[in-house]
């Protein structure tokens, strides 16, 4: 039997007290024995296991003595349904109790199961979870991988035959005359301890104590106190609070000076300043977060600065307060965790009692600056009024319509937006150290409501989120007023107050103008699928994969008319589109050619016709249009097949495709969609290595490699050397993927076969298409080969996606419907991508077909050489065209018999004018030279071809007859 800690405590008290007041007479000569210091039993103290909602907010308590460390202790969840009941499914390792005597595991999700199951506090576990403890499934464990139990408590629903618990004392449903199985429960008082059901009480179901929750206690049930002494209901009349104006807990005592309260778990009484209202109560107040933030009037402040003098008071339908009132709140001091403890807010709670007083002066705001001077310097103000007076940019707005979060920042000097770091400096300790550095330029501006999708969005400005109160990133946001808050992984303003916004950063009606004649999109049009998500693997080539677009056909709808508009605006005559439906019967790029020609005339774009693209569910395409180009030969793939470094499990497959214009103009786009950063490639050895570059790196750099040298092998027999790729590489420009394609196959700059980055060539280093985390760059890329280079006429990034709060998506997943209303059939927020456009100039190859040799006929003048002169070559759009000689032939042996005993017969290959020799065999039918050449223009356009020389008998014609002899060759 475990006999009662709490009576233990008090003897081994009283007991110390008598060794202390009874005198034992020792003789001289017998030194004293040295006290032997014990260390009592801990104990199951308090569990939940379920409440009303989610299952989030579970927990374990163990009492024990305070300040011990019994990481020598465990507590293990024993299985007790039937089917699998003494296996072991979780353990938790108990660490070293507070000064109060508590050691609390984190707050748990969907850990503790809510039916039959045990808890077992033991020592010196040496099992894993998994271990059936219960091998015969008898209810008594005969597997017992610890040296001893020390405490248990059980919970059954009596739901399942063959259900089995493995404690002395199993709370079952009406263990307390109350029907329903209880979700969690307390010892009351602490450590009570008699083996009996009686030592519990069930908590709260509804969560009252809970951060979140509002609960109401009926008499049989505790209050939910993770980290503070188990109670019932208060009985004092809170009388423990004290008077207005009474001495109290400075609330810089409660916070301390470090990321934690020194008093967590300790009932305190503070006074102060309600500086933010977050009761969503009747009277006008700030949010909604169940509770308000009290701030020492400025004469109660203490001198050091490493304390804050403000804190969140936790109180769940406590009675109203308004800013600006005086406020005595007696309760626990906590530390509310969230995001796994990256969060931890100190807070009051379990608050026994509220006490209004008379109103009061406001503290002034703290002035807060960007950047901080470490990452945890906002601490220091934690619960404080504060002001932020600085310009700040809105970088980041992915949480905004779920959550109503803005990041806002300070850019570094000459920049107007945080960048990435591989956007703008080297993969490793460079990138690192830059990381660092934005750390401390940033905060995240909430909305002060717990809420998700809102039924309206609040404004930086204060007010409510419309079509004609919208912002944009790039926006400044000056004067931020509110709160500071430690939640969800972030510090963050809670707002009292609207902010001052200016549109820094409106939007573009239209692309801006890039010239040439012809005009390459590139466009990730964020999973276009016709088929419709229902939750089902019904998509892929074999349609086994999970769908990626729209949830319904109203949301399909949506998500068309803005890529539409985008791609109809854009009017591009070749477009490379990325992330479209790559399922077996089902052609994304049909449906957006019919929509673009119901819109701009039929017959006005086209398609390449693939089909099915590789093993994803998504895929890259093409539409053209056949007014103004015209596909040359069929299409190619790169895929594992061509090249074994292009691992296409990873990367999506090239897809590649010839044009010409209507002058003749010869260009291959290659479209492109590499691995993303957003998940591993650890099965092929490909891990993120730290050095900001990302998941996959090595995979996307081998895919890039593979690319380089798959088109400098022509795929598609175009014979052209004009190559642009296009498309998301899933890699910053500074990135390893991107240096392979700019060092092109022989993996070294400034050689002949370079790419170039178009972007960074027309739009400079703080380009970018995109924004991840607050920080952009550009994925979305062009780049093209020496000769395609002279024919780039401008490049653009369209500025309607990145820019745009993805509150205007197609998108009505969990949206309210007031969110879904804020909605146009426009361009803008139609992908979370920017589309890159890229003008060109195509140059029009010379035309070889009409060239002939001048002269053309030679006199015999035996083994003199002639300059020979090739004319007819033309070209449409240049006056000069340069020759080079690529080969000399002729139909007679050199130096043969007869011919008047000379060699080589020719020479000049490399040089614009070949040189040959007018003779013949004396007794032949004449000689003829064939001479090839290449003919190149001032772009770099080229053609091929051959003329011919005669060195007739008389006055006849030479005949071509017999094989030819490199004229060139000394026999």
């Amino acid at each position: 039997m475990i006999f009662s800690h709490l009576f233990g405590r008090i003897v081994g008290v009283l007991t110390a007290l008598l060794v202390v007041l009874t005198p034992t007479p020792v003789p001289a000569q017998t030194p004293a024995p040295v006290p032997v210091q014990t260390t009592a039993d801990p104990l199951i103290n308090e569990f939940v296991a379920n409440h009303t909602g989610s299952d989030t907010f579970e927990f374990v308590e163990v009492n024990g003595d305070a300040s011990t460390d019994y990481s020598t202790f465990a507590v293990i969840q024993i299985e007790g349904n039937g089917g699998m009941p003494g296996v072991i499914d979780s353990v938790f390792d108990v660490g070293t109790t507070s000064a109060d005597g508590y050691w609390t595991t984190a707050f748990l999700s969907n850990v503790i199961e809510n039916g039959t199951m045990t808890l077992l506090l033991v020592e010196n576990f040496t099992g894993s979870v998994g271990d059936d403890v219960d091998t015969d499934d008898d209810g008594a464990p005969d597997v017992t991988p610890w040296d001893r139990v020390v405490d248990g408590v059980a919970v059954t629903d009596r739901a399942t035959p063959g259900d089995l618990t493995y404690a002395d004392v199993t709370l079952a449903p009406n263990f307390d005359q109350i029907i329903v199985t209880p979700g969690g429960a307390s010892r009351i008082p602490d450590a009570t301890d008699t083996d009996m059901v009686a030592d519990w009480t069930r908590n709260d179901f509804d969560g009252a104590g809970l951060h979140g929750f509002v609960g109401t206690l009926d008499e049989r049930e505790a209050l939910n106190t993770p980290d503070a002494e188990n109670r019932t209901e208060p009985d004092d009349g809170g009388t423990g609070i004290g008077a207005c104006g009474e001495e109290a807990t400075g609330i810089h005592a409660v916070q301390g000076t470090g990321a934690t309260s020194p008093v967590v778990g300790t009932e305190v009484v503070v006074e102060g300043v309600v500086v933010g209202d977050f009761q969503d109560n009747a009277a006008s107040d700030d949010g909604q977060l169940d509770g308000f933030f009290v701030q020492e009037e400025d004469s109660d402040a203490d001198a050091d600065p490493a304390t804050s003098e403000g804190v969140f008071v936790f109180a769940p339908g406590a009675d109203d307060v308004r800013t600006g009132d005086v406020v005595r709140v007696l309760g626990t001091a906590a530390e509310s965790e969230t995001s796994g403890g990256a969060s931890s807010r100190t807070e009051l709670r379990s608050v026994v009692e509220t006490l209004t007083c008379d109103p009061a002066t406001l503290p002034a705001p703290t002035t807060v600056e960007l950047p901080i001077t470490s990452p945890g310097a906002f601490e220091q103000v934690e619960g404080m009024r504060t002001v932020f007076p600085q310009d700040l940019i809105i970088s980041e707005y992915f949480n905004y319509d779920r959550f109503g979060e803005i990041v806002l920042s300070l850019p570094f000097e000459g920049q107007d937006r945080l960048y990435q770091p591989t956007a703008v400096v080297e993969p490793g300790a460079e990138a690192n150290g830059l990381q660092a550095q934005i750390a401390l330029r940033r905060i995240t501006l909430d909305d002060g409501r717990a809420d998700q999708n809102p039924d309206a969005n609040r404004h930086p400005n204060g007010e409510l989120f419309t079509l004609g109160n919208r912002f944009r990133g790039g926006d400044t946001v000056t004067n931020t007023a509110g709160v500071i808050d430690d939640t969800f992984g972030r510090y963050r303003i809670q707002p009292t107050a609207g902010a001052d916004h200016v549109a820094a950063n409106p939007r573009p009606a239209a692309p801006e103008h890039v010239g040439g004649d012809v005009t390459v999109a590139t466009f990730n049009v964020l999973n276009y699928f016709l088929t419709i998500d229902r939750g089902q693997n019904d998509c892929g080539p074999d349609r086994s994969q999970g769908c990626r677009g729209a949830d319904d056909s109203d949301g399909f709808g949506r998500q068309r008319a803005k890529i539409l508009a985008a791609l109809a605006a854009i009017d591009a005559d070749v477009f490379g589109l990325i992330e479209m439906e790559n399922t077996t019967g089902v052609e994304p790029l049909a449906d957006i050619v019919a929509g673009l020609n119901d819109l701009l005339g039929a017959g006005t774009y086209d398609y390449v016709d693939t089909g099915t693209i590789g093993g994803d569910a998504i895929k890259v395409g093409i539409v053209y249009k056949p007014g103004t180009v015209s596909p040359i030969g069929e299409f190619a793939i790169l895929d594992s097949s061509a090249d074994p470094r292009f691992l296409d499990d990873f990367n999506r497959p090239v897809l590649a495709q010839t044009f010409a214009d209507s002058d003749g103009g010869v260009f291959t786009v290659a479209v492109n969609h590499l691995k993303s950063k957003g998940s591993p490639c650890d099965a092929v050895g490909d891990p993120d290595a730290g050095d900001g570059q990302g998941n996959c790196n090595t995979t996307r750099t081998k895919a890039a490699e593979a690319l380089v040298d798959w088109l400098a092998g022509d795929p598609t027999n175009s014979g052209d050397e004009d190559y642009l790729i296009v498309g998301d590489l899933n890699s910053y420009d500074r990135e390893d993927p991107v240096d392979a394609v700019l060092e092109g196959t022989d993996d070294q700059l400034g050689t002949k076969d370079d790419y170039t980055d178009l972007l960074r060539r027309y739009q400079g280093e703080l380009a970018y298409t995109f924004v991840f985390d607050g920080l952009s760059g550009y994925l979305d890329h062009a780049m093209s080969s020496r000769t395609m280079t002279e024919q780039v006429t401008a490049v653009t990034a369209w500025r309607i996606n990145a820019d745009e709060p993805d509150i205007l998506d197609y998108d009505t997943s969990f949206k309210s419907a007031e969110q879904v209303a804020v909605y146009e059939p426009n361009q803008y927020r139609s992908s979370d991508h920017d589309p890159v456009i890229v003008g060109l100039d195509l140059d029009a190859s010379p035309v070889c077909d009409a060239a002939r040799a001048l002269p053309q006929r030679l006199r015999y003048q035996e083994s003199n050489f002639v300059p020979i002169w090739i004319g007819g070559v033309t070209d449409s759009e240049d006056a000069w065209v340069r020759i080079r000689t690529s080969s000399i032939f002729q139909d007679e042996a050199v130096d043969a018999i007869g011919s008047g005993d000379t060699a080589p017969d020719g020479f000049g290959i490399g040089r614009r004018i070949p040189w040959v020799r007018a003779e013949r065999v004396a007794n032949g039918n004449g000689r003829v030279y064939q001479i090839g050449f290449t003919a190149t223009d001032t772009r770099g356009g080229t053609c091929t071809g051959e003329v011919s020389v005669q060195v007739p008998v008389g006055d006849g014609q030479a005949i071509d007859d017999g094989p030819l002899f490199d004229s060139t060759i000394v026999p």
